[in-house]
């Protein structure tokens, strides 16, 4: 009996959960997961991680793919590292370019696109200094983090753009590098919101607290102001120069933008991308044809235009797409669906001591912050993840 061939592109939080559901529950499946890097970076905690370079070990938020599926048999799994450059919904292939080797055509009989989406912070396209918030679209994301945490360490003026989760966290942590490494005083760190006020898309009351809780910490908070242009350092000039709306303008060393999400998309076929480039997905997150026809082709997480890209509502996208894949293989009707919803569930850490956040509709304490994410950010759950256990 020929194998079902079942390609998955993408190696993080949906493409991990979708690959080990086939593999446990179809026997009959041959998994192809291509991924550019070979190791999963637990980019929950990239504020910490980047801020703070002992806070944890590599071998904690970089986990190695390929070694958590050991488990199955050998000609059920292919690990390809490499980056997919092209679908073929008619041929039914996709074109990959490996880190090593020839460029290979993999047929498929379902596929999964789980490409995620990256930020011009982790490319670097705005700055020229990669500070990777999210996995880097190449097989470098050791390299990447080091990097960027030599440039943190040696920067005496920090300007973080963008007051999001990201940013609020990022500064909390950067506060508390430097009040560690005893250099109060000799670093300074400004965050620039584009609105008027910190974490927008939170209550008020959990944006005051944020704010108060980094003013705390000496962050000097600038809302209503938009980044309009960078200019990074040149050879008889090394410092950068941030200019905001109304004519302001900033100086520093460093300048880490945190807003904006960009889809990893060039290899996937127009039609099947919304106007902004994500992938249009139905309910049971099968990909939509332009003429209407059932495709056998799935996709989850960041990549789609579901607007919620968040790691936790990528694993629950990635449960309804392998529930209705594997569906989809015997030959059965969907049996889940996926609605986003509009309620938010954030935790946001403004350094180990504390945070805020929006719980439904509830603010939760600073302590209870540290206690859910603040105290390690989620990262004892990273192995379990990579390894289908969670």
């Amino acid at each position: 009996m020929s194998l079902i061939d079942v390609v998955i592109i993408g190696g993080s939080f949906a493409g991990l959960h979708i690959a080990h559901s086939v593999l446990h529950d179809v026997p009959d499946a041959k998994v192809v997961l291509i991924n550019p890097s070979t190791s999963f970076f637990w980019n929950i905690a990239a504020p910490r991680i980047l801020a703070k370079p002992k806070a944890f070990r590599p071998e904690q938020y970089l986990i190695p793919i390929k070694d958590a599926f050991v488990g199955y048999r050998p000609d059920a799994f292919e690990f390809l590292p490499g980056t997919a450059t092209a679908i073929d919904p008619v041929a039914k292939s996709v074109t990959v370019t490996p880190n090593e080797g020839d460029i290979k055509t993999l047929s498929y009989d379902y596929l999964v696109i789980a490409s995620g989406s990256t930020t011009s912070a982790s490319t670097g396209s705005l700055t020229g200094t990669s500070i990777p918030f999210k996995p880097s679209n190449h097989n470098d994301i050791q390299e990447l983090i080091k990097a960027a945490q030599g440039h943190i360490a040696e920067a005496k003026e920090i300007v973080i753009g963008g007051a999001g989760p990201i940013g609020v966290e990022l500064a909390g942590e950067l506060a508390e590098a430097v009040e560690e490494s005893g250099n109060t005083g000799k670093v300074s760190i400004t965050l620039v919101s584009a609105t008027d006020r910190v974490l927008p898309m939170l209550k008020s009351s959990a944006s005051s607290a944020a704010r108060k809780m980094l003013e705390q910490k000496k962050i000097k908070v600038v809302t209503s102001k938009r980044v309009i242009g960078v200019e990074t350092p040149v050879e008889d000039n090394p410092t950068w120069t941030v200019s905001l709306e109304g004519g302001d303008k900033l100086s520093a060393d460093l300048y880490i933008p945190t807003t904006g999400v960009t889809p990893n998309n060039s290899f996937i076929p127009p039609q099947f991308l919304d106007n902004d480039g994500w992938v249009k997905v139905n309910s049971e997150m099968r990909v939509q044809s332009a003429d209407g026809s059932v495709l056998p082709i799935f996709a989850a997480g960041d990549i789609t235009n579901n607007s919620m890209r968040l790691s936790f509502k990528a694993s629950e996208q990635a449960h309804v797409a392998a529930a209705n894949l594997k569906a989809a293989i015997v030959g059965g009707k969907a049996i889940k669906s996926y609605n986003q919803g509009d309620s938010i569930m954030m935790v946001v850490p403004v350094g180990e001591a504390g945070g805020t956040g929006q719980i439904f509709g509830f603010v939760p304490f600073s302590f209870m912050v540290k206690l859910i994410k603040g105290k390690h950010f989620f990262i004892e759950k990273a192995a379990s993840i990579v390894h289908g256990k969670a």
